[in-house]
C-alpha cells in the first residue's frame, strides 16, 4: 500500500486523534481512526495501528479497547487533567481581573485543548468572560514574567506606574518618573496580582498592582531588603494585609460575638487562639497591618466585633468615625 508524505508523523497524529475524539465516555473505531489518519495524508494498515497503540500504552497513555458488536472501539480513559480540574482552571482564568478579556479567552481556548472535543464543549458553557470587570493592560503576561526573572536573578527592577483618570485615560504617577524597587514576591489578592517589593529609599515594603505597571526593566543592581524577607511567608503575610495597603504591623485584640468565629477563622486561619469571654463572646489577638482598610473591615462586621487594643488603633477607629460623620453631615 502506498504511504503518504506524513508517514513519519503517524504515531503523533494517532495520539492527536485519540486525545481529540475520545474520553471516558466516547470512543472511536479502527475504521474511523484510519479515515482520520487519511485526512492528515497518512495511509496505514490495521496491524501497524495496533502496534502504534501498544507503543502509546508503553509510553503511558491509558488506551482502552472494548469490543461491541464484533467491532473494537478505543478511547483514552485517564488524562493528565480531569474535567473537573479543567473547569476549575477555566473558572480561575475567567474570574481573574488582572487578565484582559482577550488573554482570558486565549487561555481558556488552550485549556480546552487539554480535553476531548466533547469535554471542551462542556467547558465552553462555563465561560462568562465578556461582562466581567477585567484589566485593560495587555502586557500583564510579560510583567509577571519579567518580575519572576528578576526575582530568580536577584535583581532590582524599574518601571512606570499609572492610574486611571476621570477621562478613563492612563495617567502616569510621579510625573512619569520610574520607580526602582527590589521584587521579592507576587501575591494574588482580591482577584488582582500584586508585586511585593522593598523600597530601599524609604526602607519599607511596598505593594504594586502588576496590571498597572508599565515598561518594566530588569537592572544590574542586586536586590535590597533581604533582612525583611529572610523568613517571609506570603500566605502569612497576606492574612495580615487588607486590600494590599501598607501600614504598621501590630498585634491587635478584637472582641467578637461567637457567631463571628467562622469569619475570623476564614480570615486569619485556624492557628489563632480563640479565648472565650463569657457565654456569647470571645477575644482573639491577631497580627495585622493597620490601615483604613482593616478598620473598615472591622466596621463591616457591625456591632459584633470591637477593637480592644492597642489604644492608638482604637483612637484611629474613633477618628475615622468622626471623619465619616463629617463627610455625611451626621
Amino acid at each position: 500500500m502506498a504511504k503518504g508524505s506524513n508517514q513519519k508523523l503517524k504515531l503523533m497524529y494517532l495520539f492527536k486523534i485519540l486525545m481529540e475524539n475520545t474520553d471516558e465516555t466516547h470512543s472511536i473505531s479502527m475504521s474511523d481512526i484510519l479515515l482520520k489518519l487519511k485526512d492528515y495524508g497518512i495511509t496505514a494498515e490495521r496491524k501497524s495501528i495496533y502496534n502504534d497503540l501498544e507503543s502509546l500504552r508503553q509510553y503511558g497513555v491509558d488506551i482502552v479497547g472494548v469490543q461491541r458488536d464484533r467491532t473494537y472501539y478505543y478511547n483514552v480513559a485517564n488524562r493528565q487533567f480531569e474535567l473537573a480540574e479543567l473547569k476549575l482552571l477555566v473558572d480561575s482564568v475567567q474570574s481573574a481581573k488582572f487578565l484582559t478579556t482577550k488573554k482570558s479567552n486565549e487561555l481558556i481556548k488552550k485549556i480546552e485543548g487539554l480535553a476531548s472535543k466533547y469535554e471542551a464543549s462542556k467547558l465552553q458553557r462555563q465561560v462568562y468572560v465578556t461582562k466581567r470587570v477585567k484589566t485593560m493592560n495587555e502586557s500583564i503576561y510579560y510583567n509577571v514574567d519579567n518580575i519572576h526573572t528578576a526575582i530568580a536573578g536577584n535583581r532590582q527592577i524599574r518601571f512606570q506606574y499609572f492610574q486611571w483618570n476621570i477621562k478613563k485615560k492612563m495617567e502616569l504617577r510621579h510625573n512619569g518618573e520610574y520607580y526602582r524597587v527590589s521584587p521579592w514576591a507576587l501575591s494574588w489578592d482580591d482577584e488582582n496580582y500584586y508585586l511585593v517589593a522593598y523600597d530601599d529609599t524609604e526602607k519599607i515594603i511596598k505593594h504594586f498592582r502588576v496590571d498597572k505597571m508599565l515598561h518594566i526593566e530588569i537592572t544590574e543592581d542586586k536586590r535590597e531588603g533581604k533582612e525583611c524577607f529572610s523568613e517571609f511567608d506570603m500566605a502569612v503575610y497576606a492574612r495580615k494585609v487588607f486590600g494590599m495597603y501598607s501600614g504598621k504591623e501590630e498585634r491587635v485584640k478584637i472582641h467578637c460575638e461567637n457567631a463571628l468565629a467562622g469569619v475570623i477563622i476564614d480570615r486569619f486561619g485556624k492557628d489563632i487562639m480563640i479565648v472565650p469571654d463569657g457565654d456569647e463572646h470571645f477575644n482573639v489577638n491577631v497580627n495585622v497591618v493597620v490601615s483604613k482598610q482593616f478598620i473598615h473591615w472591622i466596621m463591616a462586621l457591625g456591632d459584633g466585633a470591637t477593637i480592644v487594643s492597642p489604644q492608638y488603633v482604637v483612637d484611629d477607629v474613633k477618628e475615622e468615625i468622626k471623619r465619616l460623620c463629617g463627610q455625611y453631615n451626621v
